[in-house]
């Protein structure tokens, strides 16, 4: 018996599961895959005869310019919500504030709860169509995810750790910056990766306010009927939220300190 348990003490760590590793092959298939699809509407579209009123919705750079009011609407509207949610969540958790943590969280989840077509609609209706009522009604639906990650993450640092920081004489902005915020770090990056795909897939509903995007090929397609139009706007804001997806896992994988683990 003693043999044995001197054995299994000696016996080294069970290796990392296959899943939790992060290979080429898992960072290639991806854009490999969207490439591909990509490629295969290229192809069928070239062998698709259109209409005149199909033609005209995807001539003169329009596919080109939706796609690009498509991707600064979500950059701009996530770097909103990263401005206005961390800061935020920090000083939810500081002091006298986490008094006030659950009003705040609770407002977020109303906006995340709203549907997200009724809140432009009210936001058209108070400001008008245009970008400006989309972009506020893509921060109000995405702030949720990021803010109560950071709060989580802040929340979850062990105290143990925060009071030996204390105890070498480190500030209190000193703790936060290089103890509690770097420890946090791998819940904040997956609130913000959920945002992300968040804010691609409501940015299609900006077209409905006037705030373009890709979201007007979908409309046109729907509403005129024309099923090459649906399937292009379709596929290419797929696409993106997927592309975006595949960055914010590569983003979380670089920006985790290090001694935290691989992510998966």
């Amino acid at each position: 018996m003693a043999e044995d348990e001197r054995e299994e003490s000696a016996a080294p760590p069970p290796p990392t599961p296959p899943g939790q590793r992060v290979t080429w092959q898992k960072l290639t298939f991806l854009p490999a895959f969207l490439l591909a699809v990509l490629l295969a509407t290229w192809l069928w579209f070239a062998r698709t005869d259109l209409d005149p009123l199909s033609e005209n919705a995807l001539s003169n750079g329009q596919v080109s310019k939706a796609l690009w009011q498509h991707v600064r609407l979500t950059v701009i509207s996530t770097f909103f919500v990263l401005v206005i949610a961390i800061p935020l969540g920090i000083v939810l958790t500081r002091g006298a504030f986490r008094r006030a943590s659950w009003v705040v969280m609770a407002a977020a989840n109303t906006g995340q709860a709203t549907p997200a077509i009724g809140l432009l609609a009210l936001l058209v209706i108070w400001l008008g169509t245009g970008t400006k009522a989309a972009l506020i009604g893509i921060i109000a639906y995405a702030v949720l995810p990021v803010l109560s990650n950071t709060v989580a993450g802040l929340k979850a640092n062990d105290p143990t750790l925060l009071e030996a920081a204390r105890g070498i004489g480190m500030s209190p902005l000193g703790v936060l910056a290089r103890v509690e915020l770097p420890l946090a770090v791998p819940l904040i990056l997956a609130g913000i990766r959920t945002a992300l795909v968040l804010n691609v897939g409501t940015a299609t509903l900006a077209a409905f306010g006037g705030g373009g995007g890709l979201g007007v090929l979908i409309t046109t397609g729907i509403t005129n009927q024309r099923m090459p139009v649906l399937m292009l706007g379709s596929i290419l804001t797929v696409t993106l939220a997927l592309l975006v997806d595949w960055l914010a896992s590569l983003a979380e994988l670089l920006l985790r300190p290090r001694g935290l683990g691989a992510g998966s």
